[in-house]
């Protein structure tokens, strides 16, 4: 029996099968799941977590630190199509180790599974642009109001259908 037991949380069940079967391939015992409550039931003794950022309309951040409290010792790595310095920072502060964006480069996964600590990334020291700005600062407060939509659009003091229109843009930096 492998020594990495590995949980992977994606809506995506392609995805999830096919990293699954990816890591198989390099010694890591994976298993998929496709709810937050399917693998906190789980009896396994994860050695390593990867989950999706985002599972339909629900955040994994909500039940990042009870991931945490189960899997103290297990590596989690969040994987995510918008990343965001405010999402990364919330991730970090409630139990995550690392936070990579989709699509996720296989080697930079296997990297990000096997460091310690520091995150698998690189960061850039550009200047950040207006959009960027924009873009932190509505993800900040969309996180503050829990991915409420309309609460994020009052606080934001701009319309619904704006603010939608500004999400499904991915930003380009």
């Amino acid at each position: 029996m492998s020594t990495n037991v590995l949980a992977i949380l994606d809506d995506d069940r392609v995805l999830a099968e096919t990293l699954s079967r990816r890591l198989a391939k390099r010694e890591y015992e994976a298993s998929t799941y496709f709810h937050i409550d399917e693998l906190l039931c789980s009896s396994n003794a994860f050695t390593h977590i990867i989950l999706d950022l985002n599972l339909g309309h629900y955040s994994v951040l909500s039940g990042l630190e009870q991931i945490r409290q189960k899997w103290p010792r297990a590596r989690i790595i969040i994987l995510t199509g918008y990343a965001s310095i405010a999402g990364t920072v919330s991730a970090m502060k409630k139990g995550a180790d690392d936070y990579l964006t989709k699509p996720i480069n296989f080697e930079q996964l296997l990297k990000a599974l096997k460091s310690e600590g520091e995150l698998a990334e690189t960061t850039s020291d550009d200047v950040i642009s207006s959009a960027q700005l924009e873009w932190e600062h509505i993800q900040r407060v969309l996180l503050e109001h829990d991915g409420n939509i309309s609460a994020t659009a009052r606080a934001l003091n701009m319309h619904r259908r704006t603010l939608q229109r500004k999400l499904q843009k991915k930003p380009l930096w």
